[in-house]
C-alpha cells in the first residue's frame, strides 16, 4: 500500500478510529491492532510474503527468550548466529542470489570456463533490507544485554511489524521503539497535529518534487547516449533532487503518521545538502542506516581507533557494505566505494566532526566559505548519485564521459522551468526551516490563521493537482 494512494486515505483514519475511540481501553488489543493493520499494510501489496515477516518475528522472538534462559557463552553465541543466519540468509537469497550466480559464471569465463548455472525469478520482498535490520538490532542488543528480551510476542511483533516504517524505515532500534509498546498512550492533540504537518510537507516532497523530478531525471537517463553534456547534468541534478525528496518524504510521512498513534520514530534525514562536507552529509543522510552500520558493524571492527591500516580497511568496508546494501549491482559498490575515498581525507585528517551544528546557525544567510563548502559537497554527491542511478557501470562510465565534453557549456537539451520553480520554492522552505526536525514543523506558524490555512491549502492543492500518477517509493527496491 502505498502512502500516496486512495487505499492509504482510506486506511489510515479506519485505523486511526479504531485505535483511538475502540480499542483505547486494552494495551494488549492497541498493539493487536497494529499487528494487525501492519499485517493488511504490507499484505496489499503480496500477502504471500507476510509469512517472511511472521517466521522472522517468531524466529528471533524465540531466540530472544532463549537467551533471557542461559548464561553460557557458546550457547548464546549459538542463538545470535541463529538470527544472524536466518535474518540475513533470506535477504540474501531473495536480494543477492542471481547478483552472486552471474558473477559466479563471468568469473569463470574470465578463466576460460564454461559452466552453467540457473538464475531464478526472484521477486524482492518489499522492505525486507529494513524489518531485517531492525530485528537484527534486536538481538544482538539482547545478545549483548543492552536490552531486556521480550516476553510480550504481540508487543514484539507490533515492533517487527509497525506499518509506518515497515517498508522504508526508518530502520529503528529495539531499545528505542519496544519499549513504546509497553506503555499505555494518550491521544496528544498537538502531537497529531504536528504528525499531520510532517505528513503533508513529506506529502509535498514525495509527489511535488520527487515525482515530478523523475520524469525528467527518468528521460535523460533512459536515453542518455547523444545528450548534450548541460542535459545530462541537469539529469544528474533531477535525480539528487528525486531521491531525496522520494526517501526523506517517505520518512516524514512515517514518522508524521507514527505520531497520530502516540510513537516516536527517530529522525532519519536532517537536510543533509546542506552539509559543509562528506563527513556532515552522511550524519544527516539516511541517519537509521548510517548509525546503524557504526554500531552493528564499524565500531565492533575498531572504528577509528586502531592504526592507519585498520581506520582505511574499517572505512571502506563501512561504505561498500552501504553500498551493497542497496542493491545487487555492481553500481551500488562503486557508489559506496566513490563515498568512502571522498570521506577518507577527513577521517584521516581527524576533520570528520569539524561540522556538528547547524549551518548559518545564527544567520539568515551562509557566509561564502559555508556556501563554497556546501556547493562542493553537493556537487560530488551529485556525481556519486550518477553510479547509484545508471543501469549499469558501462552506463555511468558513458554518462560521466558524455558529460565532460565541449556540450557541457550548452543549453540544456531540457527545459523544465517550471519542476525548477518547484525546487527552488522548496529548497527556500527547507533552508528557512533547517533548525527544526522537519521544515514545516514551524514555518508560518508565527502567521496569522487565515494566511498559515493558506499555505497549507496551497501545499494540499499541489499534492492533488500532481497526484495523478503514483509513483512507488524509490527504497521500495531496496
Amino acid at each position: 500500500m502505498l502512502f500516496n494512494s486512495i487505499d492509504f486515505a482510506v486506511f489510515l483514519p479506519l485505523v486511526f478510529i479504531l485505535y483511538w475511540f475502540v480499542f483505547n481501553r486494552n494495551l494488549r488489543l492497541q498493539n493487536f491492532l497494529v499487528v494487525l493493520a501492519s499485517y493488511v499494510f504490507y499484505g496489499w501489496w503480496d500477502w504471500r510474503f507476510l509469512s517472511l515477516i511472521v517466521f522472522s518475528t517468531l524466529v528471533d522472538y524465540s531466540v530472544g527468550v532463549a537467551l533471557s534462559n542461559t548464561d553460557n557463552l557458546k550457547k548464546r553465541k549459538i542463538l545470535l548466529w541463529v538470527s544472524i543466519l536466518v535474518n540475513l540468509g533470506f535477504l540474501g537469497f531473495f536480494k543477492y542470489y542471481n547478483f552472486f550466480v552471474d558473477n559466479f559464471i563471468s568469473a569463470f569465463s574470465l578463466m576460460g570456463m564454461s559452466i552453467k548455472a540457473n538464475t531464478l525469478n526472484v521477486i524482492l520482498p518489499v522492505g525486507i533490507s529494513f524489518y531485517t535490520f531492525q530485528t537484527l538490532s534486536y538481538t544482538i542488543d539482547v545478545y549483548k544485554r543492552k536490552l531486556e528480551p521480550t516476553k510480550d510476542f504481540i508487543a514484539f511483533s507490533a515492533f517487527v511489524s509497525f506499518f509506518p516504517q515497515l517498508v522504508a524505515g526508518p530502520i529503528e532500534r529495539a531499545t528505542h521503539l519496544l519499549p513504546q509498546f509497553y506503555k499505555k498512550r494518550s491521544f496528544d492533540y498537538h502531537l497529531a497535529v504536528d504528525g499531520l504537518r510532517q505528513i503533508l510537507w513529506g506529502l509535498f516532497k514525495k509527489v511535488v518534487i520527487a515525482d515530478n523530478c523523475a520524469e525528467y531525471a527518468n528521460q535523460i537517463f533512459n536515453n542518455s547516449d547523444g545528450q548534450s553534456g548541460s542535459t545530462l547534468v541537469l539529469g544528474a541534478l533531477f535525480f539528487a533532487f528525486q531521491i531525496y525528496g522520494d526517501f526523506s518524504g517517505y520518512s516524514d510521512i512515517a514518522i508524521g503518521t507514527s505520531r497520530l498513534f502516540g510513537f516516536d520514530l527517530m529522525r532519519n534525514f536532517a537536510y543533509p545538502y546542506f552539509s559543509r562536507d562528506i563527513a556532515e552529509f552522511w550524519r544527516r543522510w539516511h541517519i537509521s542506516l548510517s548509525t546503524w552500520f557504526r554500531d552493528y558493524v564499524y565500531i565492533p571492527l575498531g572504528g577509528s581507533k586502531g592504526g592507519l591500516g585498520m581506520k582505511v580497511r574499517n572505512t571502506f568496508i563501512i561504505f561498500i557494505v552501504s553500498g551493497f546494501w542497496h542493491g545487487a549491482n555492481w553500481t551500488f559498490i562503486v557508489w559506496g566505494v566513490l563515498n568512502a575515498v571522498y570521506f577518507l581525507p577527513l577521517l584521516l585528517t581527524k576533520n570528520n566532526r569539524n561540522n556538528l551544528g547547524i549551518v548559518a546557525e545564527n544567520k539568515f544567510l551562509p557566509s561564502l566559505k559555508e556556501f563554497l563548502q556546501m556547493l562542493f559537497t553537493f556537487s560530488i554527491t551529485v556525481f556519486a548519485w550518477i553510479f547509484f542511478r545508471a543501469q549499469d557501470l558501462n552506463h555511468a562510465l558513458r554518462y560521466i564521459s558524455d558529460i565532460f565534453s565541449t556540450s557541457l557549456f550548452s543549453i540544456p537539451d531540457q527545459k523544465p522551468i517550471e519542476v525548477i520553480g518547484l525546487i527552488l520554492i522548496f529548497v527556500t522552505i527547507e533552508w528557512l526551516g533547517r533548525r527544526d526536525q522537519f521544515a514545516l514543523a514551524n514555518f508560518g506558524l508565527s502567521w496569522k490563521r487565515p494566511l498559515r490555512y493558506a499555505l497549507y491549502v496551497c501545499l494540499i492543492i499541489a499534492i492533488l493537482w500532481n497526484g495523478g500518477n503514483q509513483q512507488e517509493f524509490i527504497y521500495f527496491q531496496f
